[in-house]
């Protein structure tokens, strides 16, 4: 299993941090990430300038670009190996109704998706990371239900909203599948 992480709060956000840790275990991660807040970009791809990859020091690629950059290019040559799932987030608000249509985290998702990949955007209901754990921890539990009991389609696109409670892991989950 091979998961790319993406968001769009760029690579020093705690949610990506929080999505790499509940990923970590379940296959091989490549981390690539904007540089910095991709605020209201969408699913924009840059195309009037170059585009740079750097690497962190804890090994995550970042771009000068927006979140479908950051998807783009690492599946159009950055990785050397297809992923099996694309995950964006976790991020700091919702993404719900016509949100996700401007949703750069939905977005990241929605590029995966588009090059036939499953793929899942992570959000926060409420901004401010307060129980960013336990997002996490549903995090996990979404990606390894999604694997164990995939949608029918060969590529499938989840939207999944995460309250901003203690014990959000405990209750029900909601799940958008967007495509």
């Amino acid at each position: 299993m091979r998961i790319l992480v993406a968001n769009d709060d760029g690579y020093l956000a705690p949610g990506l941090a929080a999505l790499v840790q509940a990923c970590e275990g379940l296959g091989e991660l490549d981390i690539v990430a904007p540089e910095q807040n991709a605020s209201g970009t969408s699913n924009s791809l840059t195309l009037n300038r170059g585009l740079t990859v750097y690497t962190a020091g804890n090994g995550y690629r970042y771009i000068n670009g927006t979140p479908s950059d950051c998807v783009h290019l690492a599946l159009s040559g950055l990785l050397e190996h297809r992923p099996d799932l694309v995950g964006s987030g976790i991020i700091n608000g919702a993404n719900m109704g016509d949100d996700t249509l401007y949703s750069r985290t939905v977005a990241a998702a929605l590029e995966g998706h588009l090059f036939g990949i499953p793929a899942i955007a992570f959000s926060q209901v409420q901004k401010g990371w307060a129980h960013l754990d336990a997002a996490a921890r549903v995090a996990r539990k979404v990606i390894e239900r999604a694997l164990r009991h995939p949608p029918s389609k060969a590529s499938w696109l989840l939207n999944v909203n995460i309250p901003n409670r203690a014990d959000a892991d405990a209750l029900p989950l909601r799940i958008t599948h967007l495509g």
